[in-house]
């Protein structure tokens, strides 16, 4: 083949090198691109290099290979905007380029846009070990970002991907490597922002075409925000057109992280606190109206997410002068009036939920308390004609038994009782805030241990019976025990674990960091 065919375009303006790129072979491509070093500067459709088109597919061998073999000198200004924003957008966080043209931090895209604005809307970028399960977040506290990267090309290091691919430890160091490529990038972005520009400029940078600080504060951004705070404090100032600050934003869409923030400012969070909008609104009346949609059912069950809005109300209050705690809002409402007119269908709701989970579980409970109450009569084995005490009295199996009926009789009685003042609460906004989580615990707790006591007074019961005959039995007895106490705790434990760290634990506000911002 001669090198002139490959340059060969077809109706659409792509080249063969346009189609390697869009499969992502990146083999492919360097055999392409041997055979004829011009076709990476050949624009594909719409005027698109096969760099931005790699980028834009988030192909990152690929990416890395073309930059290798493009000549810069072709590309123009608006192609490297281009190109920073694709592999943003792609989560190729790489500062490379940026070190190359530092000017690319303040220039907008076609949209008007800057590298900042496309940062602030991905908090998946910066969202660090929260979104892992308990495994994932060991490995991601132990592991090193410098494991996974680009010069890990190896015999020895494929090998060693391929084992933790298969052990699951090569996406949580894939995530964690881009976590700390992505803040690297928002650092060096924002250095050069503040470098390049006055305050007057910096101020129309984050006002045009959108606000990112905001933006982030609504995605519930904390790392890009921390960062930019850290380096420029004056942005806690910052207000939007209806004089709402960033944190008065997360109070709105409930992001507790941004909201923490608040306590590494100091004495100044009296006055953020203090501002209002423009129908008179002030942080607390925010705190009032009901979360949005998708912030609400990061919690399930109607009754746990009216408990999390009482947690946000009753946060923000403790931050308010008490002035604040009663002013009235353009509608004449204080903000515990706008709160519980918000809340009416949730708090309906919510006493439904409980009702409903209460029924079915009190249901199980007195299954369990009319069997084990029964069973105390029945010994396994019978009693003895003369004295009518039980046949196997002195076997340790049967004490066993006695214990764990007792056990799991007295446990579901507590249980119905718990379920009972569920049943007959009040259900006022109140409750939902530790009464009647506390209830639901103990109740659920109870439950749980009398079902497994009950499972556990049935194998000694077994084993009475035909254990001494049958020795081998007791194995595949208890084995099978286990099955419904690890399911019940499998399917209801969530759902407990839930309840419990709200009303007990350290809460969705408490306070890890001690690094003054401002």
């Amino acid at each position: 083949m001669d090198p002139s065919d490959l340059t060969i375009k077809n109706k659409y303006e792509n080249t063969a090198l346009c189609f390697a790129v869009a499969s992502g072979i990146t083999k492919i491509a360097e055999l392409m691109v041997a055979k004829n070093g011009y076709l990476p500067m050949i624009r594909g459709s719409k005027g698109v290099t096969p760099l931005h088109m790699a980028a834009l597919l988030g192909y990152r061998d690929m990416v890395w290979y073309l930059s290798s073999v493009t000549d810069s000198q072709s590309l123009t200004e608006e192609d490297y905007v281009g190109l920073l924003i694709a592999t943003i957008s792609s989560d190729l966080y790489d500062v490379a380029l940026l070190e190359h043209k530092p000017e690319l931090a303040i220039k907008r895209d076609p949209n008007g846009e800057t590298a900042l604005h496309v940062l602030a809307r991905k908090p998946s970028a910066f969202s660090g070990k929260s979104e892992l399960g308990f495994w994932q977040r060991c490995v991601y506290r132990c592991v090193s970002a410098k494991l996974w990267n680009r010069s890990g090309r190896t015999s020895t290091f494929r090998l060693l991907n391929r084992v933790m691919n298969l052990t699951g430890i090569q996406g949580v160091i894939e995530k964690k490597f881009k976590q700390s490529q992505a803040l690297e990038l928002v650092e060096c972005l924002w250095k050069q922002v503040l470098f390049l520009l006055d305050d007057s400029e910096i101020g129309k940078l984050l006002r045009s075409p959108s606000r990112p600080l905001f933006i982030a504060a609504e995605f519930g951004n904390f790392q890009f925000i921390r960062e930019l705070i850290l380096q420029y404090p004056d942005l806690i100032w910052k207000v939007d057109e209806e004089s709402r600050s960033l944190f008065h934003i997360a109070v709105i869409h409930r992001q507790e992280q941004i909201f923490k923030l608040l306590y590494d400012i100091g004495a100044h969070k009296d006055l953020i606190t203090s501002y209002k909008s423009t129908n008179n609104c002030n942080m607390l009346h925010l705190a009032a109206n009901l979360a949005p949609s998708n912030r609400l059912k990061i919690v399930s069950g109607a009754a746990l997410q009216m408990q999390r809005e009482l947690l946000w109300f009753k946060e923000v209050e403790k931050n308010m002068q008490p002035l604040y705690k009663e002013m009235k809002d353009s509608e004449g409402r204080t903000p515990q009036m706008l709160f519980t007119q918000e809340h009416k269908g949730l708090v309906k709701n919510g006493e439904k939920w409980m009702k409903d989970t209460t029924s079915s579980c009190m249901l199980v409970a007195t299954l369990i308390t009319t069997v084990m109450f029964a069973a105390i009569f029945t010994v396994p084995g019978g009693n003895n004609n003369s004295t009518g005490t039980p046949m196997f009295l002195e076997d340790k199996s049967f004490i066993i038994f006695c214990i764990a009926d007792a056990l799991a009789l007295f446990s579901s009685v507590t249980s119905i009782l718990m379920f009972l003042s569920i049943l007959t609460s009040r259900y006022a906004e109140e409750d939902f805030l530790e009464s009647l989580p506390k209830r639901l615990i103990i109740g659920l707790t109870t439950l749980f241990f009398s079902m497994a006591s009950m499972l556990m007074a049935f194998s000694a019961s077994i084993f009475i019976v035909v254990g001494h005959q049958l020795a081998w039995i007791i194995i595949p007895i208890a084995l099978t025990a286990c099955v419904p106490v690890t399911l019940f705790a499998f399917l209801q434990f969530p759902l407990l674990a839930d309840v419990m760290h709200s009303t007990y634990g350290s809460g969705i506000f408490s306070i890890e960091r001690k690094e003054t911002l401002y």
